[in-house]
């Protein structure tokens, strides 16, 4: 069982700013900008990699579901970051989906 999944079960307590049937977003405990949410789904899939063409919805609501926090968290106009690691060579540290909703600072390219 991942730390994810123990806080979808509310045995860890998260910051949490958006949930419904299919996702929940909470604030990242190690923020590397003034907005870091991470946007998971509450059905477990250990990385994008591993999603199932069945499982195409999911991922395209994780996307709609990141772009509302970006509105809720008032990042929506200047611009914001959404990110997902793929597996421990992509920076995946946690083995449940979960994409980074980064803001409130200027982003650059590459990262660094």
């Amino acid at each position: 069982m991942t730390i994810f999944k123990k806080i979808i079960d509310r045995e860890i307590p998260a910051d949490i700013v958006y949930e419904d049937d299919l996702a929940l977003a909470f604030r990242d405990v190690s923020p590397q900008a003034p907005v870091h949410v991470l946007v998971i789904p509450k059905e477990e899939i250990a990385r994008v990699g591993d999603a199932s063409r069945e499982q195409s919805a999911l991922l395209g609501h994780l996307l709609w579901v990141a772009a509302e926090v970006a509105r809720q968290e008032g990042i929506a106009g200047s611009g914001y970051r959404v990110v997902t690691n793929n597996g421990r060579d992509g920076g995946q540290s946690v083995d449940h989906l979960h994409l980074h909703v980064l803001g409130g600072r200027p982003m650059g390219w590459p990262p660094g």
